[in-house]
């Protein structure tokens, strides 16, 4: 049962209990030395690996200009690269499913946010801060019956 606090020095000395420490972020490798994360935005995820290399980008077993042809794509997949100051530095090897191709760059992104954090936990606060770490939790609104698509009506007609 909880004692009762008779004074201002039980009060203080009940709440000096030591706060528990924040956790501690280690590296996580597997055994070939890369680092694994797996990225999720609308319907698409992402598995991407990471590993010291030239800078070589692998998606679906194609060239990331080939695969993600339009520059905006290739743009947002670098980003965390670039917040990190990492571009160059590592080949990423990335397979992504499902989803459309606006979809797919960002759960890549997001995987190679995971996967940065893994290899290298110091990065963790600088990704976090530009929101690379955040799962966008926004998908496709579901249809409703009695209704042309999600929310769309079917137009009426008085006569």
């Amino acid at each position: 049962m909880a004692e009762t606090l008779s004074s201002l020095q039980d009060l203080k000395a009940a709440t000096a209990a030591p706060q528990p420490d924040a956790p501690v972020h280690v590296q996580k490798l597997d055994k070939y030395g890369r680092a694994y994360a797996t990225g999720k935005r609308k319907d698409a995820v992402a598995r991407v690996w990471i590993k010291p290399g030239s800078g070589k980008i692998t998606v679906n077993d194609r060239a990331v200009d080939v695969y993600f042809a339009r520059p905006v794509l290739r743009m947002i997949l670098q980003q965390p690269l670039v917040v990190a100051k990492r571009v160059g530095q590592y080949d990423l090897v990335v397979t992504v499913a499902g989803g459309g191709l606006s979809g797919q760059a960002g759960a890549v992104r997001h995987g190679l946010a995971k996967a940065l954090t893994y290899f290298e936990p110091d990065l963790r606060t600088a990704l976090k801060r530009e929101g690379f770490l955040t799962r966008d939790s926004r998908v496709v609104e579901r249809k409703k019956y009695g209704k042309k698509k999600a929310r769309r009506s079917f137009q009426f007609s008085k006569r």
